[in-house]
């Protein structure tokens, strides 16, 4: 096996999710639209979110986390800008002395990275993905839990 990077639509052909044939159609519309070739196969319904989210994560070898069931560390959420967490879909969730944990939806955004880190102050950034789903329902939770403790701050 060659050291190369394989592309998350080789993946889903690998794993037998995906035909050869679906990934070429998926490829030229990618090309006409512009669109994330994940967000083309599942309008198709030709793969499952959970499906797509694995074969992500093998491309980046990054670690899937399921924020729905994620212990989230409200103290290290506090110390990331509310931008960076609503806008840019970086999720902060668990710390430990040196590191900072953050959930992202799309590791290929260079400008929310670098915003991520610069707010890291010391700590190290490690990244893990989830879904759209799974971050907005991280976000709503954000939402509650700012509006439930705002008002015992202005105390």
């Amino acid at each position: 096996m060659s050291g190369r990077q394989k592309f998350t639509g080789e993946i889903l052909v690998e794993k037998g999710l995906i035909d050869r044939d679906q990934l070429a159609w998926a490829l030229g519309e990618q090309e006409v639209t512009r669109e994330f070739l994940g967000a083309i196969l599942l309008k198709k319904k030709w793969v499952k979110e959970k499906d797509l989210m694995q074969a992500l994560s093998e491309h980046f070898n990054m670690p899937l986390v399921d924020l729905k069931n994620q212990y989230i560390d409200w103290e290290v959420v506090k110390h990331f800008s509310p931008s960076l967490i609503r806008d840019h879909y970086y999720f902060p969730f668990k710390r430990d002395e040196r590191s900072v944990t953050m959930a992202v939806t799309n590791p290929l955004d260079a400008w929310s990275l670098k915003m991520a880190e610069e707010e890291a102050r010391g700590w190290v950034l490690k990244l893990a993905l989830t879904s759209q789903g799974d971050m907005e329902d991280a976000i709503k939770r954000y939402h509650l839990y700012i509006q439930k403790n705002v008002p015992k701050l202005l105390d």
